[in-house]
């Protein structure tokens, strides 16, 4: 079984520049996946939608713009007190913006969990602990 970190939060889900909607989310790193966080997002009156990416993506977009591709990420104004979040899919795409103190902190919770950098020594060290553990059951058994 892995560790997770976890915390929540409130975005807002940018309609146009004068509606917005906040919707909680929740955001996850599990040990046993080092280099991806999750954000799930409690839509109102919908299922709640799942999205992966890198660690890496986020620590990056907190400070610059960053990200290829279905996740970019960056912040807002110079003050650093927000991140705007861009979610692309087939069905369309999602502007989403966040207080920045929030992400930072889950950030800092997730490298006392595993150092950026150190995520592949983590997930060997794992696939070690669990090879020794299934050892011992079966000399056990």
């Amino acid at each position: 079984m892995h560790s997770t970190v976890q915390s929540h939060l409130v975005m807002s889900l940018v309609m146009s520049d004068e509606v917005s909607l906040r919707i909680a989310v929740d955001l996850g790193y599990d040990l046993g996946d080092p280099f991806a966080v999750r954000f799930t997002f409690h839509l109102p009156g919908d299922t709640p939608v799942t999205w992966y990416f890198a660690r890496e993506l986020l620590v990056d977009g907190v400070s610059r713009p960053a990200g290829d591709g279905d996740v970019h990420i960056h912040p807002v104004g110079t003050e650093l007190a927000e991140v705007c979040l861009v979610l692309r899919s087939p069905d369309g795409a999602a502007r989403l913006v966040a207080p920045a103190p929030p992400l930072i902190a889950f950030l800092a919770d997730t490298d006392r969990a595993v150092p950026l950098g150190r995520e592949q020594t983590t997930v060997e060290l794992d696939a070690q602990l669990a090879l020794i553990l299934s050892r011992g059951r079966e000399s056990a058994g």
